[in-house]
């Protein structure tokens, strides 16, 4: 076993200013004598084929530098290789990136080096849910914060030629995708009912925070071995520009058009809607059609603060 730790650098995080930024880093990690090694990624979803290799040969502990894309590989990588228990693996993360919504519900400040660097140094942890999406062509992806179909995972799709705006990205991919999405009619298999509805979104999460700091899951706990799942129902337009302040409270959940359960699996299946039904998880594009959900309880350990 090797105690050093092993970190996935995403060099296109920083918002331009990597360079400096990777510098910092690595002048804090030396400060605070952690014995560390580091890859940097060259191409989409290489922070998998990197944790592959370092948990091969003998890394337990790995520290995530970029963003919620940056650690959803990350974990993808932690949860797909079979050199190791994942209950074995230690994941810190130092947020650089353009949303940092997964830390949110930690407390892990956004950017702020420093305390990230604290935090590693008290290695307190928490050993985390996973999420486990399948999906057609099956297709299989792990997320660690919250993921969804319908309106949220369009947003996404559009947000992939917004990140230069950095967060307001979010809002400004949000707002297109009012004019342009069209509500999907979904049957969704939960908690041994069938739920047949034209719907906005369905989200299922582990964590708080999504799509930039929205509170869109009736969030209770991150290793209960449930999700909290949100069905947002026929909202319109004006449903939700008249509640935009309430996306961000965890208000907009009290709405009588949005249904909230807790369950540790579903299924989500489009019938009808000629427009592609994205699927997203932790900010991701992931597929698109139907998308059996399931929950691996207590599946990764996680450095928060003390």
């Amino acid at each position: 076993m090797n105690n050093s730790w092993f970190v996935v650098v995403n060099p296109k995080a920083g918002n331009g200013n990597f360079k400096a930024i990777w510098n910092e880093i690595q002048q804090e990690l030396n400060k605070n004598e952690i014995s560390f090694s580091y890859k940097q990624t060259a191409y989409h979803k290489h922070e998998i084929e990197l944790v592959h290799k370092a948990i091969q040969q003998g890394f337990t502990k790995i520290i995530s530098v970029g963003g919620d894309g940056t650690l959803h590989h990350v974990i993808n990588g932690v949860m797909t290789q079979n050199y190791a228990n994942s209950k074995e693996i230690t994941v810190a993360v130092i947020p650089i990136g353009t949303g940092n919504d997964w830390v949110k519900t930690y407390g892990i400040q956004p950017n702020n080096i420093e305390k990230a660097i604290t935090n590693i140094v008290n290695n307190q942890t928490i050993l985390q849910d996973i999420g486990k999406l399948e999906t057609q062509n099956n297709q299989i992806n792990f997320f660690n914060n919250v993921a969804g179909i319908g309106y949220d995972g369009y947003v996404v799709n559009k947000l992939n030629n917004l990140k230069r705006f950095g967060p307001i990205a979010y809002l400004l991919s949000g707002v297109a995708g009012l004019f342009f999405y069209k509500k999907t009619h979904f049957t969704i298999d939960v908690n041994n009912e069938k739920i047949e509805t034209k719907c906005l979104m369905t989200l299922f999460g582990i964590c708080k925070y999504s799509a930039g700091g929205m509170q869109l899951t009736d969030y209770k706990k991150s290793n209960d071995g449930l999700f909290d799942i949100t069905i947002a129902k026929n909202l319109t337009f004006f449903d939700l520009i008249f509640n935009l302040k309430g996306l961000y409270s965890g208000a907009i959940l009290k709405h009588t058009k949005v249904v909230t359960t807790k369950t540790n699996s579903l299924l989500i299946t489009p019938t009808k809607g000629k427009q592609p039904t994205y699927i997203q998880a932790d900010g991701e594009l992931i597929n698109t059609g139907m998308v059996k959900v399931s929950i691996i309880s207590k599946a990764i350990n996680f450095v928060v603060p003390t």
